[in-house]
């Protein structure tokens, strides 16, 4: 296996973000065949699947392409999709059909998403990616100058973002419901870490599984069952970005979205010494943010995983002593509090320790958001589809590149100060660098060639 390395910076030339609003490329689909959308899928287990169902359930799309680097994945696919082609390799896919593929869909694990999606990109193809965007910090602005130079359509897999009621948090956050907002807390007790140590020696690969091809542009190592791959790989350095970068994305999106955020000036991760293999198994990261029109000059986010999370908090506390939902975020503010539960239930407005009932008459009036929807099939595949129109120009991108970059920044931000417990990193965001210079050794890293 040859195990030459290359530095991430230099393959991706990373420079400044440029921020652009979705476009509706001129050469969109010219090459789609009676306004159709021809899509080839990257990843198929999991989350992928559940991408593959949602987007194809279209009825503008036709589905060319299939790839996995695991036989068994592909499989059961053979069936429902006999007109697409199969591969283990995205490389030789696009090789071979990069005429035949007017977008890609990314759902492989995190540290191949930007290696998968640059080559989609530099083929001109619209991509959707799953969360978190990227691996690595200079992963995240390459793929957003890659996607504003080619006027590429682009969405991030943060699906509860197109969600009714994470859009009606943002309309009630904006429209000033609680003033001001000084801080958000948000949790999940999800636990994408461990205290283990790296594995030793090797197990046989799993007859169909392509190892070499799992790992990718990833630094060499044995097969281990029960860990990586299919369903652990989040819990390692290399593969994935811990409960952080799971469920951090989909829970921060709306606090940043409606507050209008941009990259942390700040950060402090309060964990557990780094091992050098698995993510700490519980984090209270807090982030310091510029100020905004909605936002009090001083404002602070804080999130909490693991087993005990949150924790207790005097922000935290609910009326009639109600317990918190499982996941969530709290946004606190001059006026009172939004607690947003995740997902599928509505915004709680309290003020003054009381629950004060929502009236939605005003936005409802405004055109800006209708009833209220209830309806997973419906939500599940909106943020979907939403891609898929934009693609065949009939509606722009919610989580483009240009947005779905600076979230995943700043989810990254956090995750790097996880090496760097109870210590606050400074971030310069025109340099795209830490005052402590210590720590930019992980904004970035190494490709193998595979």
């Amino acid at each position: 296996m040859n195990q030459k390395i290359i530095n991430r910076r230099d393959l991706l030339k990373s420079g400044a973000t440029v921020a652009i609003a979705s476009m509706l490329p001129s050469w969109a689909w010219a090459n789609s065949e009676n306004g159709r959308l021809r899509t080839a899928h990257v990843g198929l287990g999991g989350m992928g699947k559940a991408d593959l169902d949602a987007i194809s359930s279209h009825e503008k799309v036709d589905v060319v392409a299939l790839c996995d680097v695991d036989a068994k994945m592909l499989a059961p696919l053979k069936k429902d999709y006999p007109k697409a082609k199969f591969y283990s390799d995205y490389r030789t896919m696009m090789k071979e059909m990069a005429d035949d593929i007017d977008a890609v869909v990314v759902s492989t694990p995190d540290h191949t998403h930007a290696p998968a999606s640059m080559l989609a990109m530099d083929h001109g193809k619209a991509v959707y990616c799953q969360k978190p965007l990227t691996h690595h910090v200079s992963e995240a602005r390459a793929m957003n100058k890659k996607a504003a130079e080619k006027k590429l359509v682009t969405q991030m897999g943060i699906q509860v973002h197109s969600f009714y009621d994470y859009k009606l948090a943002t309309l009630l956050i904006q429209s000033g419901i609680i003033g001001k907002v000084k801080e958000v807390r948000a949790w999940s007790p999800k636990n994408w870490g461990t205290d283990d140590p790296m594995p030793k020696g090797a197990d046989p690969v799993p007859e169909g599984l392509d190892w070499n091809l799992w790992l990718g542009t990833a630094a060499d190592r044995p097969y281990k069952e029960g860990l990586y791959h299919p369903g652990n790989w989040r819990k390692v350095l290399d593969f994935g970005c811990g409960t952080l970068g799971d469920m951090g994305v989909h829970i921060f999106d709306t606090p940043y979205n409606a507050l209008a955020l941009d990259v942390p000036k700040t950060i402090k991760n309060e964990c557990r010494k780094p091992t050098g293999f698995g993510f700490p198994e519980e984090n209270t990261v807090t982030y310091e943010f510029p100020g905004t029109k909605y936002t009090t000059k001083n404002f602070k986010w804080v999130w909490y995983d693991g087993v005990n999370a949150p924790g207790k908090d005097k922000n935290l506390l609910l009326p009639n002593n109600d317990k918190l939902p499982e996941q969530g975020a709290m946004f606190v503010g001059e006026k009172g509090n939004l607690l947003l539960p995740h997902f599928m239930q509505l915004p709680k407005h309290i003020v003054d320790g009381k629950y004060v009932e929502l009236d939605l008459t005003k936005l409802k009036k405004s055109g800006k958001i209708g009833d209220v929807i209830r309806d997973y099939e419906v939500e599940g595949k909106r943020h979907y589809h939403q891609f898929v129109d934009a693609c065949l120009g009939k509606d722009e991108c919610s989580a483009p590149f240009s947005y779905a970059s600076r979230l995943t920044e700043t989810i990254l931000l956090g995750v790097i100060a996880g090496r760097f417990p109870n210590k606050t990193l400074h971030w310069d965001n025109a340099t795209a660098r830490f005052e402590e210079d210590e720590a930019n050794q992980f904004l970035d890293g190494t490709y193998r060639t595979f």
